[in-house]
C-alpha cells in the first residue's frame, strides 16, 4: 500500500490523473493479495494464522490434508486442538518467542489429526505484524514428515542395532582391543584391555595409548605407523599391568574411517603370545644348551639363526653369521650347499659328513643332521641342521685304521715266518725219514753179510 502510495505521488509530479492512478494500484494490490490466497491455497504444506493467543484464523487446503480437519472446524478454535498428550507445553513457549519477534525454522515435533493418529511435522512460525508494526499473531508452514521419521528412525534403530552387535563382539574378544585418536589418545577400550592393564575404562579413555607399555617410544611409534602406511602386522610390545606384571602381545591394526573416507583413527588388536615367548625362550635355552653347533638355513641358503656352539666351532660373531651363506664356513663349499639343497628336496639328511673351518684355520669334522621346518599351515620355511663334532672320533678311527696296518703287516710277515719255518720243519722231516729209511736199509745189509759169512 505504501509502495502505490509513492506510485501516486510520483504521478502526480508529472502530471498524471492521481485518482485513475490510484484505482489501478488498488486492482494492483487485489490482485497480488489474490495470487498469494492462490499459492497459499494450493501448496501442500498447512499453513496457518492465529492469534497471539493460539487461536486459529485461517487455514489452507494443505493443513486440510496433513490435519484431517476442515477449515470451518478449526476457524475461531485454538491451536491446541492438534497438540497430543505430552506436547501441550510445546504452545505456550512458542507463543512467547513469537511475541518476543522471534522466528522459528524448522521445528520437528509430533501433532494429532482429527482421526487421532500422530504424525511427525517440520514447522516453521513467524510472526505477523499490523500496520503499526505490532505482533498480533503468527504464521505457521507445516510439512508432514512423517514417513521421513520412520524411516531414519528404522535407520538408527539398524544403526544401533548395529552398533550394540559390534559392541558385543568387541567385548566378547579375549584380545584386548584399542581405539586410538590421530594424537595417540585412547578413544575407546574393550574389558579385555581393562584387564590386562588393571585400569578402569574411564582412566583409560583419553589418556596416552604409549602410557601402558614397557617401551612408550616404541608403541608410540607403532600407532604412527598405522596413520603412515594404513596398518601394521604383528607389531611386537610388552604391557605393563599396574600391578607390575608383564604380557608380552603382538599388535596388528588398521586405520578406521567415516563414510566419506575420511580417517577417524586406529583399531588394534593385541595378541597374548606370554605363553609361546616362553616356550621360545625355552627352546632357545635347549638351543643354547647344546654342545653340537645348530644352525637353520633360509631357501636360498642364508643362515638365519645360530646358537653359541656354532660361533664357538667358526671363530665367527653371530651377528656375521646371520644372513651370511652357509656354505662359506667348510672346506667344501660345494659339498655343503649341496648337503642342504637335499633336504630342502628330501626333507631330510643324515649324518652328512662336513668340514667346518674355523677363522684361525683349525678344522673341525661334522657330521650334520638336518630336516626341513614348517609354519602352522604346513609351509616350508628353511632347515633345521644339527652338526656332531667327529673329529676325535675320526682321530681314533685313523689310528685305528694305523694300528690295524701295522697288525695286518706283522701278520704278513709272520705267516710269512710260518711259511720258511713250516717248510724248513718239512724238509727235516723228509730228511729223517730217508735217514730213517737208510738206516732201516743198511741194518738189513748189515744182516745179510753177517748171515753170509
Amino acid at each position: 500500500m505504501a509502495k502505490a502510495t509513492r506510485q501516486l505521488e510520483s504521478k502526480k509530479s508529472r502530471g498524471v490523473n492521481a485518482e485513475k492512478e490510484y484505482h489501478f494500484s488498488e486492482e494492483l494490490i487485489e490482485d497480488r493479495t489474490f495470487l498469494l490466497a492462490s499459492i497459499v491455497e494450493s501448496s501442500d504444506d498447512a499453513i496457518i494464522t492465529k492469534t497471539s493467543s493460539g487461536i486459529v484464523t485461517s487455514w489452507n487446503s494443505g493443513a486440510e490434508k496433513i490435519y484431517g480437519f476442515r477449515a470451518a472446524e478449526v476457524l475461531g478454535k485454538p491451536i491446541s486442538i492438534l497438540i497430543p498428550p505430552g506436547h501441550v507445553d510445546e504452545v505456550p513457549g512458542i507463543l512467547d518467542r513469537i511475541k518476543n519477534g522471534e522466528s522459528i525454522h524448522h521445528y520437528e515435533t509430533v501433532r494429532k489429526r482429527k482421526d487421532g493418529k500422530l504424525i511427525h511435522v517440520s514447522v516453521s512460525i513467524s510472526p505477523v505484524k499490523d500496520k503499526e508494526g505490532r505482533i498480533v499473531g503468527a504464521s505457521t508452514i507445516a510439512r508432514d514428515i512423517t514417513v521421513e521419521v520412520v524411516s531414519r528412525r528404522q535407520s538408527e534403530d539398524k544403526l544401533a542395532a548395529a552398533s550394540q552387535y559390534a559392541r558385543s563382539l568387541i567385548e566378547s574378544s579375549l584380545d584386548p582391543l584399542v581405539t586410538i585418536s590421530a594424537d595417540g589418545k585412547i578413544t575407546d577400550v574393550n574389558e579385555a584391555t581393562v584387564k590386562v592393564t588393571g585400569i578402569p575404562r574411564e582412566q583409560l579413555i583419553g589418556a596416552d595409548f604409549s602410557n601402558y607399555f614397557t617401551e612408550p617410544a616404541k608403541a608410540r611409534e607403532g600407532y604412527q605407523q598405522v596413520f603412515a602406511k594404513g596398518f601394521v602386522t604383528d607389531y611386537p610390545l610388552t604391557i605393563r599391568h599396574k600391578d607390575g606384571r608383564l604380557t608380552d602381545v603382538l599388535y596388528n591394526a588398521s586405520v578406521y574411517k567415516d563414510a566419506r573416507g575420511d580417517v577417524l583413527g586406529v583399531f588394534a588388536a593385541a595378541r597374548d603370545v606370554t605363553v609361546q615367548k616362553q616356550a621360545s625362550q625355552y627352546a632357545r635355552s635347549l638351543i643354547e644348551a647344546s654342545l653340537d653347533p645348530l644352525v637353520t638355513i633360509s631357501g636360498d641358503g642364508k643362515i638365519t639363526d645360530v646358537n653359541e656352539a656354532t660361533v664357538k666351532v667358526t671363530g665367527v660373531a653371530r651377528e656375521q653369521l646371520i644372513g651370511a651363506d652357509f656354505s662359506n664356513y667348510f672346506t667344501e663349499p660345494a659339498k655343503a650347499r649341496e648337503g642342504y639343497q637335499q633336504v630342502f628336496a628330501k626333507g631330510f639328511v643324515t649324518d652328512y659328513p662336513l668340514t667346518i673351518r674355523h677363522k684361525d684355520g683349525r678344522l673341525t669334522d661334522v657330521l650334520y643332521n638336518a630336516s626341513v621346518y614348517k609354519d602352522t599351515r604346513g609351509n616350508v620355511l628353511g632347515v633345521f641342521a644339527a652338526a656332531r663334532d667327529v673329529t676325535a672320533r675320526k682321530r681314533v678311527e685313523e689310528e685305528l685304521a694305523e694300528q690295524r696296518g701295522r697288525e695286518l703287516d706283522r701278520l704278513a710277515e709272520l705267516e710269512k715266518f710260518q711259511k720258511l719255518t713250516v717248510g724248513r720243519e718239512l724238509k727235516m722231516v723228509e730228511l729223517k725219514k730217508e735217514i730213517d729209511e737208510l738206516r732201516k736199509a743198511n741194518d738189513i745189509l748189515e744182516r745179510q753179510l753177517d748171515r753170509g759169512a
